[in-house]
C-alpha cells in the first residue's frame, strides 16, 4: 500500500536551494551520494563486529554506479546497513530544524563555497535534485526481510511503498532531467568519482548497459599512497570527507618514516582554528 507523506518545511527550503541556487557545480550530487553509500557500508561493518549474521548474505561491501541512457537514469547502490521504512521517512523526509537553519544561515552567496557546506550539514542526499526531476530510493535494512521504496519529484511530497525483492542496502535511482545528458555517460561519472571520491576505501564499480563492470576508484587508503600520486584536490576532498568541515586545511603534512619502525602519517591542520 502506497503511503503519501509531506516534506517538512525545512526540507522544502533545502530542496528549493538545491534546485534553484546551488547549481554552479552540479557534480557534487555524485560525490554526496557516494559518500553516503560509503558511510552505510562503514556502519554495517561496525555492526557486524557484534552480529556477523548481518553481513553474511552479501559479504564484500561495495558501491555500484550504473547508467541507462535510454531510461535516462543514474543509479548509486550500496550493500551497506540499509534503512527500514521508518528510517526512510525520517532520514529522507525531515532534517533537524536547527541543522537546516544553520545551513541556510551559513550560506554566503558564493556558490563555490556554499557547495562545500552540503556534506557538513547532512543535506547531501537532496543534491540529487540538482540534476534529477525524480529520485527513487529502494532500501532494505540488514537483518530485516522486507524492503521499502521511497519516491519523490522534489515538489513537496514523497511516497513510501513496500519493495519485497529489495536487496540489503540502498539503491538510489536518479531520473536525469533534460539538459543534463552528460551525466548519463561513463566518462563523466568516472571523472567525477576519480576527482572527488578516489579516497573511498570501498570499491566503486561502474556497470555499463552491457553489464561490464569496472572498478573506477583506487579503493586504498590515501595516506598509504605515494605523495607524487595525490593531487591537491584529492587531499582537499579527503579532508572534507573526514572532517565534515567546509574550510580548507591551513597545512597538510604527509610523511613516511623508515627504519626499525616504519609508519606513514597524514595530518591536516584546519584553517578555522586561526580564524
Amino acid at each position: 500500500m502506497i503511503e503519501k507523506h509531506t516534506f517538512s518545511a525545512e526540507v522544502s527550503k533545502v530542496l528549493k536551494l538545491m534546485i534553484h541556487s546551488l547549481y554552479t557545480n552540479k557534480d557534487i550530487f555524485l560525490r554526496e551520494l557516494v559518500s553516503n553509500a560509503s558511510d552505510a557500508c562503514d556502519k554495517l561493518r561496525y555492526a557486524a563486529l557484534t552480529d556477523p549474521s548481518l553481513i553474511k548474505e552479501d559479504a564484500p561491501l561495495k558501491i555500484t554506479i550504473s547508467s541507462d541512457k535510454k531510461a535516462r537514469t543514474v543509479t548509486v547502490a550500496d550493500n551497506g546497513i540499509g534503512m527500514s521504512r521508518e528510517e526512510l521517512v525520517q532520514n529522507l523526509g525531515t532534517i533537524a530544524k536547527s541543522g537546516t537553519q544553520e545551513f541556510i544561515g551559513a550560506l554566503t552567496g558564493d556558490a563555490k563555497k556554499d557547495v562545500s557546506l552540503i556534506g557538513q550539514f547532512g543535506v547531501g542526499f537532496y543534491s540529487a535534485f540538482v540534476v534529477a526531476d525524480k529520485v527513487v530510493a529502494t532500501s532494505r535494512k540488514a537483518g530485516e526481510e522486507k524492503g521499502h521504496v521511497w519516491e519523490s519529484a522534489g515538489t513537496g511530497e514523497f511516497t513510501i511503498d513496500e519493495a519485497p525483492d529489495a536487496q540489503r542496502g540502498t539503491s538510489i535511482t536518479l531520473h536525469i532531467r533534460e539538459g543534463e545528458d552528460s551525466y548519463l555517460y561513463q566518462f563523466r561519472l568516472k571523472h567525477i568519482v576519480q576527482t572527488y571520491s578516489d579516497h573511498i576505501s570501498f570499491p566503486i564499480e561502474y556497470r555499463g548497459e552491457e553489464s561490464v563492470i569496472e572498478v573506477i576508484n583506487k579503493a586504498s587508503a590515501l595516506w598509504m599512497r605515494p605523495k607524487s600520486e595525490i593531487s591537491e584536490e584529492q587531499y582537499k576532498e579527503f579532508y572534507h570527507h573526514i572532517a565534515h568541515s567546509p574550510d580548507l586545511p591551513w597545512m597538510t603534512l604527509h610523511n613516511k618514516a623508515e627504519g626499525k619502525l616504519e609508519y606513514t602519517s597524514l595530518l591536516f591542520i584546519p584553517s578555522r582554528i586561526f580564524a
